[in-house]
């Protein structure tokens, strides 16, 4: 095919990207008003003759003596797909028409190259090679700027990057730029610059401003290019769409339902911790806003369910926030709910950002109070009426994919109720232990002791619950890891294979421990980690994360002999009537409050098993490219999905939203914000004062050990024997491995959280809410946790992380 010739093309005639998406980015930038260097095109800068006016065209452009730049624009490069990055050559400071011929030739012999011809080979690009000549700017200062963070995905986020002089020692690395993060709303957020920066903030929030306007002409994210001249103004050299982020972090976002309201990860996060993908958020999100909002119904703060409406929960960036303000009605509205009390029941904390709502006539908290009283202590009915259906329910197994969605939605009505009444035995479990620490807290300072001491009472007080079914769950485990133990062959099997192998093998042994495991399995078998995520596996479907957790299990009672650790009982010593009997309401409640979450987990776990069967039948009939992308829709999107018409961009959007999800699980949040929840920036370690970092008495006793932090459950199956634990938070996936440890520190949580309940249960101090406690400790380190007081001292640094 004969190549076609060069010409020449001004800028103000490329309307399209047949000249490179180089020369398209400056002539949208230049239509649009933004500053842009005088430029023109070389199309087909690689054919054998240049056009005849070249010199002419050069001479006019370099009448006032500047140098020009030669750059490629090729066909591909800088477009959506690709960018092309540093694959072809790029001249600066060409003078003279000579200079000029030797700078065409220099770039257009790249498109050649050995590695560009791999790139365009890899992303299945071919055409022509074109150059942009563009006059020079006597730059003071330049670099780039991306209107949405490349490394974290967030688009709410600019970036700019700056040096002294001219741009080139950024973009090929040879030097250091001023690092700058610029929010939505235009303020700087981080900085990360020399002692003597290349621009002022004035500047660094003018680029970003220009950049966003300019991202508003594309419609999509950008990455451009600029220089500040000499007279301090912006010129703008080069646009392109950012092609390396993944879907927006923020499309599947539900309303703010206030400007003002206080949002937190707190409580929620216990529950539901990191991303999820938008099929949970939509089924167990949904579930557990509708039951929140029940609840103010029930109570007369509501007069029905907004189905139309998250109020009680937010979803932002993937992840699930307790609405605080909402939850205030509660507070307001009946008798002996004190907002600090509500605040301690859901944070741990007293939050100063919540502002009380105003009270209600006391006649009218009255009634509510007896209305919800009656509501929270009709729970048992609601128990039993709950066992009753769970038991005629089965899993969803439709064969046709509308039939099976049917199935799914009548599930969803039993899945909110079972969602209800865990709340309803939760809030119970919440208001009793608040008001034991209360009362317990009121007489230790009457005493002329610390309130911190009577926190701890109040903790112990809790403890010696039976029959809570974490306890019990990991008691059974326990007993099949405990018989493999006494049982040297028995061990060895178990521990030779990998953890999936050993674990199927236990499985279909058919022995008496096997029976024992498969019993286990049969109770306890949809518990595990993000056990409300309707897309992540519960035990049962996992058998290398459960084996991985029970050799770590198993080598541990190898390391320490038959010996079993003793049960924690609850004090005897001598307390009010009262106060008794505040705390046998507290052990009641968190007995049911953890009987009636496995229930719930029970829906939630057959509903992954019959949406993922809905994604494989969907993908066997091609509607689909793969089962799992199922769950990368809202339930509102299914019925389209599983109709007839044309779904292409509906799974597209749902391709980038599983690319965002891992992305939005690397973010974090503060455990309390006023108004939409924005990501922060990993703190790095604090210094504490005396090496003292202070929480809340969760379980009483004081250890000494060596420190393991574990921000996943992942980085939890490095735990060794004896160590401390030292988590954002745990759920029941973390539950096994307290038969490791030595004591348990959380980020965040209070006396009624999951990690309380059970450390109790097993005598392990514990100390909650230490607000950044795996920020300021690092695996290594040596500790003295004292779960009385309800603090934790840094002994000696681990020699790694001094």
């Amino acid at each position: 095919m004969k190549q076609p010739p060069s010409e020449l093309v001004e800028l103000s005639d490329v309307i399209d990207a047949r000249y490179g998406g180089k020369a398209l980015g400056l002539a949208k930038l230049a239509a649009a008003g933004f500053p842009v260097p005088a430029a023109f095109v070389i199309a087909n800068a690689d054919a054998i003759d240049l056009p005849a006016e070249l010199e002419a065209r050069y001479t006019r452009m370099s009448v006032s003596q500047k140098a020009v730049a030669v750059r490629s624009s090729a066909a591909g490069e800088d477009g959506a797909v690709s960018s092309f990055a540093g694959q072809y050559e790029s001249v600066l400071g060409v003078s003279g028409y000579d200079g000029l011929l030797a700078a065409i030739r220099h770039c257009a012999a790249s498109v050649s190259s050995d590695r560009a011809t791999a790139y365009r080979s890899d992303a299945g690009i071919s055409g022509a090679m074109h150059l942009v000549v563009q006059e020079m700017v006597d730059a003071r200062a330049a670099g780039v700027v991306f209107t949405a963070d490349p490394a974290s995905g967030r688009r709410d986020l600019c970036v700019v990057d700056a040096v002294p002089g001219l741009g080139e020692s950024l973009v090929d690395g040879s030097a250091s730029s001023d690092h700058y993060e610029v929010d939505h709303t235009g303020r700087i957020t981080d900085r990360q610059v020399a002692a003597d920066p290349a621009l002022t903030d004035d500047e660094v929030m003018a680029v970003a401003a220009g950049a966003r306007t300019a991202q508003e002409l594309w419609g999509a994210p950008l990455d451009l290019e600029w220089a500040i001249d000499r007279a301090g103004e912006i010129r703008w050299l080069q646009a392109r769409p950012i092609t390396t982020l993944p879907g927006d972090l923020n499309e599947m976002d539900s309303t703010v339902a206030g400007e003002d309201h206080v949002y937190t990860r707190c409580n929620i996060g216990e529950m539901m911790p990191g991303a999820f993908c938008p099929l949970t958020a939509s089924v167990s999100g949904q579930a557990i806003e509708y039951a929140m909002q029940m609840v103010q119904v029930a109570g007369g703060f509501q007069d029905s369910y907004r189905e139309d409406r998250w109020l009680q929960l937010g979803y932002f960036s993937g992840h699930l926030f307790l609405n605080m303000t909402e939850g205030t009605a509660l507070s307001a509205g009946i008798l002996g709910n004190s907002l600090e009390q509500y605040s301690l029941s859901i944070a741990g904390r007293v939050v100063p950002e919540l502002v009380p709502k105003p009270p209600k006539p006391f006649a009218r908290r009255l009634v509510n109070t007896v209305r919800l009283t009656a509501f929270a202590l009709s729970a048992g009915r609601a128990i039993r009426r709950l066992d009753r259906d769970l038991a005629r329910f089965a899993a969803p197994s439709a064969a046709e994919p509308s039939a099976l969605l049917a199935e799914l939605d009548a599930a969803i009505t039993l899945y909110n109720e079972a969602t209800l009444t865990h709340v309803r035995s939760s809030s119970r479990s919440a208001v009793a232990a608040n008001m034991l620490e209360q009362a317990v807290t009121r007489e230790a300072v009457r005493a002329g002791r610390s309130e911190d001491e009577g926190r701890s009472r109040a903790a112990a007080l809790m403890a010696g619950a039976t029959n809570v079914e974490s306890a019990v769950m990991l008691e059974h485990l326990d007993d099949v890891v405990g018989r493999l133990a006494a049982d040297t062959a028995e061990a060895e099997a178990f521990l030779d294979p990998d953890p999936a192998e050993a674990v199927t093998r236990l499985i279909a042994g058919g022995g008496p421990i096997s029976r024992m495991f498969n019993e286990f399995l049969r109770r306890h078998g949809h518990r595990g980690y993000r056990e409300l995520c309707v897309r992540d596996p519960s035990w049962a479907d996992d058998p290398e994360g459960l084996g991985t957790i029970m050799q770590a299990m198993l080598r541990a009672r190898l390391l320490a002999g038959d010996a079993t650790r003793p049960a924690h009982a609850a004090p005897q010593e001598n307390v009010s009537p009262a106060v008794r009997v505040m705390a046998r309401l507290a052990r009641a409640g968190a007995r049911g409050r953890e009987a009636t979450k496995s229930r719930m987990v029970l829906v939630a776990h057959r509903l992954g098993h019959g949406y993922r069967l809905l994604g494989e039948r969907l993908a066997a009939t091609g509607r689909l490219p793969d089962a799992d992308l199922v769950f990368f829709f809202d339930r509102s999107e299914l019925p389209e999905l599983v109709g007839a018409d044309d779904v292409v961009d509906l799974v597209d959007r749902a391709r980038a939203r599983r690319e965002a999800l891992a992305f939005q699980a690397r973010l974090e949040f503060p455990d309390v914000s006023v108004g939409k929840p924005v990501p922060i920036r990993p703190r790095p370690p604090q210094e504490t004062e005396d090496g003292v970092i202070a929480g809340r008495p969760a379980c009483g006793g004081v250890v000494e050990g060596t420190v393991r932090v574990a921000t996943t459950i992942a980085q939890a199956r490095e735990l060794r024997p004896g160590e401390v634990l030292v988590a954002p938070v745990t759920d029941v996936g973390w539950t096994p491995y307290f038969t490791l440890i030595a004591a348990l520190v959380t980020d965040i949580g209070s006396s009624v959280s999951h990690g309380a309940v059970v450390a109790r249960e097993y005598g392990l101090p514990c100390v909650v809410n230490t607000q950044g406690a795996t920020r300021v400790l690092r695996t290594g380190d040596r500790v003295r946790v004292d779960g009385d007081r309800g603090t934790v001292t840094l002994l000696d640094r681990s020699p790694t992380t001094a």
